[in-house]
């Protein structure tokens, strides 16, 4: 059975390129071998990732964030049974919300700011889903 899961995090210490770049590493090698996609899109000290696999898996994965010393006040903001992955195309694609049109932040939430504590579920899902659709997600550091 597959699931997606939606979460979004604070960072507990300043997000620097070497901390995105370690903690995109670690997830691509950990997720391949367990079978999980997904996508995680931070900015300033936010993180909001999405996580698609197994139920086990992806469980497991999630309490493992929880306990990571990097994260506070990890949320749920979406969990479902999938038929299908919507984020089958990457291990940990990412998206850093600096690069992206404030515009395009705005049509989902009150400030054109990255923000998924002050909106639904469903809306941070519909920004994941745009990003993809006008190609923000990248595979690999920039």
């Amino acid at each position: 059975m597959l699931v997606r899961l939606l979460y979004a995090s604070r960072a507990t210490t300043p997000l620097t390129c070497d901390t995105v770049d370690a903690i995109l590493k670690q997830s691509r090698e950990r997720n391949a071998a367990l079978g999980i996609t997904g996508l995680l899109c931070y900015s300033d000290d936010l993180f909001m990732q999405v996580l698609e696999g197994g139920r086990d898996e992806v469980c497991e994965l999630y309490n493992t964030i929880v306990s990571d010393t990097r994260h506070a006040e990890v949320r749920i903001l979406s969990y479902e049974e999938i038929s299908e992955r919507r984020f089958g195309g990457w291990t940990m694609g990412h998206v850093n919300i600096a690069k992206v049109n404030p515009g395009l932040l705005l049509k989902y939430a009150k400030k054109p700011v990255l923000n998924p504590f002050n909106c639904s579920g469903h809306a941070s899902m519909a920004l994941l889903n745009e990003l993809i659709a006008t190609a923000s997600v990248l595979t690999r550091s920039a």
